[in-house]
């Protein structure tokens, strides 16, 4: 029987936005993948308290985002391990607790240049398919295996986002209905640096 084949975007999601949905689609879809999971990352604690937000906020956001896709779900591992957490750890857990899924791990084509300073990378590329999200700009080279999806490009970025906020600006449709509404009701990101 034919392994299932399930995506990975990991991120801060600190907020999710229209972006992030759009590749974890575009590229489930084109790669003919089962499902996509959304792997939300815990931020360590020296981090600048201004500079994020709490991960409960991120990862309800995420929730609310992906609330009508049954295709899209969220991985909480990494915010339920806390500290720092290495992709090659992630997958090592994943791939152990569930032998009979093969994981693509989704990236920016702005990514694939830094694959080589990543931790223990010559092992992850075993047991993990690097997907790159091809961007104009950058090389489609790599020492390592690629699989390239090309995607529309959107310049969407959750620091922009948080920007808008904090000067009072429209974010809708940047980010999900459900989310702009939840970064309103919370207060989200006025404080911004």
């Amino acid at each position: 029987m034919p392994k299932k084949q399930v995506g990975l975007l990991g991120g801060n999601f600190n907020p999710i936005h229209q972006a992030h949905l759009m590749i974890a689609e575009q590229v489930g879809q084109k790669m003919g993948l089962d499902e996509v999971h959304l792997l939300p990352s815990y931020l360590p604690p020296h981090v600048d308290e201004k500079k994020t937000i709490d991960s409960t906020h991120r990862l309800a956001m995420v929730k609310l985002a992906i609330e009508d896709n049954s295709f899209l779900s969220v991985d909480t591992r990494e915010l339920a391990r806390k500290g720092k957490s290495y992709t090659i750890d992630t997958l090592l857990e994943m791939t152990a607790e569930n032998p009979e899924i093969e994981y693509y791990f989704i990236i920016g084509g702005d990514e694939v240049a830094y694959l080589p300073k990543w931790h223990r990378i010559d092992e992850l590329i075993r047991i993990v398919n690097f997907v790159g999200v091809k961007r104009a700009g950058y090389t489609l080279e790599s020492p390592y295996p690629i699989i390239w999806v090309d995607v529309p490009e959107i310049q969407l970025s959750s620091s922009y986002i948080r920007k808008q906020v904090k000067q009072g600006c429209s974010i809708r449709y940047l980010v999900p209905e459900r989310v702009r509404e939840y970064i309103a009701e919370e207060g989200l990101y006025l404080d911004e640096l």
